[in-house]
């Protein structure tokens, strides 16, 4: 009897499972603009999923449910419309685009075996894995929808650029927002820095016999050295070296791998200042004290920056007039994607209390 028992509650099990499947291939609605293209209940509930890490919202309601199923919608509407006029997006493009946002945040353009590697020191997770957990997509899955994003981006831009380009900051609105923000338009202390890193990579000893003589041939060179190592054939293979402008933070201290104590020692040095050879646990460096700029409150012709030729109001500009011709673009999106929803576009599968019904209890 037992055994007959194990037998049935692993059929049931097996049931269950084969049942949730079926219920996560539930078509929702299928475009049908340039080629047949189903939306399912599985594909809905990625999503949602993906928009409450995004949001930290624990639970949408079925309306908001509709809204992001009705988004799906629009979003492959206007990417097949785009298809139709032969509008598409590169590998090249999607991964550049990728590893966009990651290179701001680092503060360096990284490549996508780099990021791998400084997301699993930062956080034990592979790069994939990382995705998974921020987006509930897999890498392909995550760069397909951005490829998609781009591509709607491209369509929307090519239909509204002759209007988009009359979109801009006014003088009153930059103005404005400089008031309404003033507090944030400030210097802290900072220094502009020549940083030379060399990894250690899998041979320790090697790298920092390259660090020494990086270091004695900067400090027995004449001018143009600093170009010299830049713009040598080994920069960026067997070692990084560049100008850096660096805030007294504990945030900065922490990006550059030292202690609070080494910087504020740091912001103690005077201009021209060559550092000794140091060591941390992934590289050897030094650096040289090339300018330092002290705190101070910006007024709306200051530059946002040292080296900078971007004044605050222009800054504003850019940021405020970014901003208009987003919302221009997001406008223009929603309208070309109800234009293109139509009965003949779109056949929705599921609608009113059906689709309530599918949308409920999870």
């Amino acid at each position: 009897m037992k055994r007959i028992l194990i037998g049935i509650s692993f059929f049931l099990a097996m049931a269950a499972s084969v049942f949730a499947q079926s219920s996560d291939l539930t078509p929702l609605a299928v475009i049908k603009l340039d080629k047949q293209e189903t939306i399912t209940l599985k594909q809905l509930r990625s999503r949602v999923e993906f928009l409450k890490i995004e949001t930290g919202v624990e639970k949408l309601t079925v309306e908001q449910k509709k809204q992001v199923l009705d988004s799906l919608i629009s979003e492959k509407l206007v990417v097949q419309a785009a298809a139709k006029e032969g509008i598409t997006i590169s590998d090249s493009d999607v991964n550049a685009a990728f590893l966009s946002t990651f290179s701001q945040q680092l503060g360096q353009q990284v490549t996508e075996a780099q990021l791998n590697d400084f997301i699993q020191r930062q956080t034990g997770k592979t790069l994939a894995e990382y995705i998974k957990d921020r987006t509930n997509m897999t890498l392909a899955e995550y760069k397909e929808y951005l490829r998609n994003q781009l591509i709607a981006q491209r369509y929307v831009f090519a239909k509204s650029q002759d209007a988009l380009w009359q979109v801009a900051a006014t003088d009153a609105e930059i103005r404005q927002a400089y008031e309404m923000n003033r507090a944030q338009f400030v210097w802290s202390d900072m220094m502009k820095l020549f940083l030379v890193v060399v990894p250690k990579g899998s041979d320790a000893p090697a790298a920092k016999t390259a660090a020494e003589g990086l270091l004695a041939q900067y400090k027995s060179g004449g001018p143009g050295t600093e170009l010299k190592i830049r713009s040598s054939t080994d920069n960026g293979k067997k070692y990084q070296a560049d100008y850096l402008i660096i805030q007294k933070s504990s945030e900065m201290a922490q990006r550059l791998g030292w202690t609070y104590d080494k910087l504020i020692e740091l912001f103690g040095r005077n201009k021209g200042y060559v550092g000794e050879l140091s060591v941390t646990d992934r590289d050897y460096q030094f650096y040289v004290v090339i300018d330092k700029y002290a705190a101070k409150m910006l007024e709306l012709s200051d530059i946002v920056e040292p080296d900078s030729t971007v004044t605050v109001y222009d800054f504003i500009k850019q940021r405020l007039t970014a901003q208009k011709q987003s919302q221009f673009l997001s406008t223009s999106a929603q309208e070309l994607a109800k234009g293109l929803d139509t009965k003949a576009n779109v056949d929705r599968r599921k609608t009113g209390s059906s689709l309530d019904k599918v949308l409920e209890n999870w």
